[in-house]
């Protein structure tokens, strides 16, 4: 069977999965605070997602990462991963989840094979929390984070979005929390999707700024670790149990080596995060319930436009209207 290869050389071995747009938070760098959500029969079945997984990983895809929105707030998600993790293949399944119900899944998502959790965490400071997701409450996400230490996961990572006048201040407590823990975490450079009011510009802070906050209390030691994503990573002398990764898709971008796809939860098939290019998977599917082959070949014939790589710029404002929760997180 033909491996996913780009019509840049590049093997796609990778796939993000969207499972909703919706989400219990409402962070501000991630969706409108009057958000309207798709209706229900525009987001794929869980049939569906299963059916596209296993399609991928056919291929070649051995990392399969589930995403929303929340993903945890689909009904049937334990189900599904107990599906996925099981096709035969595939290395990796994980999940981005911001935590909130983790308390109640985490064991059962262990026991079901998902692999590794990215849990988003922006802040310590509670009001802070509440004003950055709007609807959030801290504790219920640290009661998330121990539930999943307690139910077995390793490398669970903290993803951090750093915003200078909202939680720069925070990045060394931040890392210091991820000591404590044991944990990774990455800090990742905001991106500009969706009209989310106030000036990014000003917001923005760079990788490179937010390493040299870090380098004030520890010392980095460069990594040639890689988790199958865009994170780069370093490590911090005297404390082998964490690493800390930098997503920085405007100062150090990571096109040339782009391995990913993204399936939003409509049934988008995305090339590239920061351009519109996209392959209509959800008409495909409900047209081809029966035959893969129509896919299969929509999608080898997709990877021919995939972009060389975006052009995020931070003084250009909007540069794709899509919100971060209907891209998938």
């Amino acid at each position: 069977m033909a491996e996913w290869i780009d019509g840049q050389g590049r093997r796609i071995d990778y796939l993000r999965l969207s499972l909703t747009d919706r989400c219990d938070f409402r962070c501000v760098y991630c969706m409108a605070e009057d958000v309207r959500f798709l209706p229900r029969q525009q987001v794929l079945t869980l049939e569906e997602i299963e059916r596209v997984a296993r399609l991928f990983v056919e291929g070649g895809v051995r990392k399969l990462r589930l995403t929303g929105g929340e993903p945890l707030v689909r009904p049937g998600i334990v189900g599904l991963c107990e599906r996925l993790a099981a096709l035969p293949g595939l290395r990796e399944l994980c999940m981005t989840s911001n935590g909130s119900q983790l308390a109640r899944y985490a064991r059962d998502l262990h026991a079901a094979g998902l692999s590794r959790l990215n849990i988003s965490l922006d802040t310590l400071d509670p009001k802070r929390f509440q004003a950055i997701t709007r609807t959030g409450r801290l504790e219920q996400v640290l009661a998330g984070i121990a539930a999943a230490q307690a139910a077995g996961f390793e490398r669970i990572k903290l993803n951090c979005v750093v915003m200078k006048g909202r939680n720069t201040d925070e990045v060394q407590g931040l890392v210091d929390f991820a000591i404590a823990n044991a944990l990774d975490i990455s800090f990742i450079e905001e991106m500009p999707l969706g009209v989310v009011g106030g000036e990014r510009r000003e917001r923005f802070c760079s990788s490179d700024e937010v390493r040299a906050l870090i380098a004030e209390r520890h010392e980095l030691l460069d990594s040639a670790e890689h988790s199958g994503g865009p994170a780069r990573y370093v490590r911090l002398a005297g404390h082998p149990a964490t690493r800390i990764g930098f997503i920085s898709p405007h100062s150090h971008n990571f096109c040339a080596t782009c391995n990913r796809l993204r399936l939003t939860a409509e049934g988008r098939l995305l090339l590239c995060l920061g351009q519109e290019h996209s392959l209509d998977l959800r008409g495909l599917l409900r047209r081809h319930p029966l035959h893969d082959e129509p896919l299969r070949a929509a999608v080898l014939g997709a990877l021919q436009r995939k972009p060389a790589g975006h052009e995020f710029g931070v003084d250009d404002g909007v540069q794709v209207l899509r919100f971060m929760n209907l891209s998938g997180g």
